[in-house]
């Protein structure tokens, strides 16, 4: 009998939910930096396994919204917690519980979820006492599934997560064929992958006042080939020029980053061209952020 299970991974920003999906996936399909609020969107990623499929929804880091895209992260985390069957709650190893980890372990209570705490980055933690004082202070708050310290950088422990979570799916009909890993379309990966190298390569707040559209990808006749054409819009005219860099530099960097990540998951050759272009304020106009695929409809 097939059994399935939608979960929500929810936490604070920056405490590596995306890097959690991967490596249960066994394949990158969200985006990962060490900035805060890397991930904007829903993403799904599709683990299918002996008799379980598992649906994960890697939602937004929970934060106090200073912009319109911001409420719609925020929102966005809501309605995820609302839909599914269960919670994968991800915490920092050593760090005491925050206000947004006890508004999510409440939001578990109201709608009577059943939840998993994943405890990431113990290889930061050089004393595992830390470690068991924290599953203590999670416990007295919240009757957890289980709890299951891991390392995503390493796959440490990831395997008994995902046994842990698996234990959570019910009796029913897969929603996806075995093969599928997500239900992002292709449009939206590639903009990911270069928003990615963006936020790895630039400074700590340019990255937020960016967002990449593809306007353009099609596979060429007769050949291997993939093109793609990506317009990255930033907020200031001086962060165009940064973003394109002395002589073009930046952007050129931008885009061989990008285009091996897109080639590596394509299975094809990449064709990639990158422009720039400003829209000041854009994270807070709500038509761009629609133009830009964040649909506040989708949350009212």
């Amino acid at each position: 009998m097939e059994k399935t299970a939608f979960i929500a991974i929810v936490g604070r920003p920056n405490v590596g939910k995306s890097s959690i999906l991967n490596e249960m996936i066994g394949q990158k399909v969200a985006i990962v930096s060490s900035k805060p609020q890397t991930t904007r969107t829903r993403i799904m990623g599709i683990l299918t396994e002996d008799d379980t499929q598992l649906v994960f929804i890697d939602t937004p880091g929970l934060h106090k919204p200073v912009n319109e895209l911001g409420k719609y992260m925020v929102r966005s985390v809501n309605e995820s917690v609302n839909g599914v069957d269960a919670c994968l709650l991800v915490v920092e190893a050593g760090k005491p519980i925050s206000h947004a980890d006890e508004d999510l372990i409440n939001k578990f209570k109201s709608l009577g979820l059943p939840a998993i705490l994943a405890i990431n980055k113990i290889d930061l933690i050089r004393d595992k006492t830390e470690i068991m004082q924290q599953i203590l202070n999670y416990t007295q708050k919240f009757n957890f599934s289980a709890i299951v310290p891991v390392c995503a950088k390493n796959g440490s422990a990831i395997d008994e997560l995902k046994d842990e979570l698996k234990k959570l799916a019910n009796e029913g009909n897969y929603f996806f064929d075995e093969d599928e890993l997500t239900d992002q379309p292709e449009k939206v990966l590639a903009s990911e992958m270069v928003r990615e190298k963006l936020l790895r390569l630039l400074g700590k707040e340019i990255p937020h006042g960016i967002a990449v559209v593809i306007e353009r990808m099609r596979n060429r006749d007769d050949s291997d080939i993939l093109d793609v054409e990506a317009t990255i819009f930033c907020e200031k005219a001086t962060h165009k020029g940064i973003i394109i860099g002395k002589g073009g530099s930046m952007l050129k960097k931008i885009g061989t980053y990008a285009r091996q990540d897109m080639e590596a998951f394509f299975q094809c050759r990449v064709n990639l061209n990158l422009w720039v272009k400003v829209k000041e304020d854009w994270r807070n106009r709500e038509r761009m952020l629609q133009s830009f695929g964040f649909d506040n409809n989708d949350f009212l």
